[in-house]
């Protein structure tokens, strides 16, 4: 969460004047974060999924699959 003194056009201020390989890096971390993002929507999405498959995954019938 970013700190409330700040505002938009501020905090693109201060992008604007660093060196370009600053940036360049304040741009890297920005892709990270919203990969993170991306990547922890999608494994809560899995986790959620979950109980609802569990009765196809855990069976006898399948059971021969789980060792592979």
């Amino acid at each position: 969460m970013r700190h409330p003194k700040h505002t938009d056009e501020e905090l693109l201020a201060k992008i604007r004047n660093l060196r370009p390989e600053q940036a360049a890096e304040v741009e890297d971390f920005v892709e990270f974060l919203e990969e993170r993002a991306s990547r922890q929507l999608t494994e809560a999405a899995q986790r959620a999924s979950e109980p609802s498959f569990a009765r196809v995954w855990d069976n006898a019938d399948d059971a021969a699959y789980d060792a592979l």
